[in-house]
C-alpha cells in the first residue's frame, strides 16, 4: 500500500513539473501548402512584409547571422525587429481570418514589432515555460500567410555562456 501511495505521490509530481516544449496550435484558414522556419541557435530578428492596411505577405527568421527563407512573399512594407544580446520572443499575437491580418511579437524585454492591420478573430501564443522562447514557426502559404502556428522550447546555454 505505501509503494502504490509513492508511486502516486511520484507521478502527480512529475506530471505537474512544466514542460520544456510547448506548442501553439495554427490559425488562419490553412489553405495552400505548408511552410517551417527554423534554424540553428536563438532567433536573432524578425522580418515582416505587408500589404498597405491589409495583410501580412510573408515573414522570415534570422538565426545567429543567417536569415531563413522566406514563408509567404515579398514585397509591399517591409517591417524588421533585431534582437538584442540576451533578448528573445516570449509572445506572438495579432488577428486573423481567411489569412493573417496583423502580426505583433513581443520579446522579453518588452520591445515588440507590429505588422498588418487589426481586422478578423484575435489570436495570442506564448510558451507554457516561464523560461522557453520562440524556437521556429510553420504553418501554410498561398502566395501570403494563411496560417501561422509557433513552437516554444527552453535554449539551453552551454557553460561558457554563447547560445547554441
Amino acid at each position: 500500500m505505501q509503494v502504490l501511495l509513492f508511486l502516486s505521490v511520484l507521478l502527480a509530481a512529475a506530471s505537474a513539473q512544466s514542460s520544456y516544449f510547448s506548442f501553439s496550435p495554427a490559425v488562419g484558414s490553412g489553405v495552400g501548402t505548408s511552410y517551417s522556419i527554423t534554424g540553428m541557435g536563438r532567433i536573432t530578428a524578425v522580418r515582416t512584409w505587408e500589404n498597405y492596411n491589409s495583410i501580412i505577405r510573408g515573414i522570415q527568421l534570422r538565426y545567429g547571422f543567417e536569415w531563413s527563407p522566406v514563408a509567404g512573399v515579398t514585397g509591399g512594407t517591409t517591417n524588421e525587429i533585431e534582437l538584442l544580446d540576451d533578448e528573445f520572443i516570449v509572445q506572438i499575437s495579432g488577428k486573423f481570418s481567411h489569412w493573417i491580418h496583423s502580426l505583433m511579437i513581443v520579446t522579453n524585454r518588452g520591445r515588440s514589432l507590429n505588422a498588418g492591420q487589426p481586422f478578423g478573430h484575435s489570436f495570442n501564443m506564448y510558451a507554457s515555460h516561464p523560461m522557453a522562447e520562440l524556437r521556429f514557426l510553420s504553418g501554410r502559404q498561398h502566395g501570403y500567410i494563411s496560417s501561422i502556428a509557433s513552437h516554444w522550447a527552453v535554449l539551453s546555454t552551454p557553460t561558457n555562456g554563447t547560445a547554441d
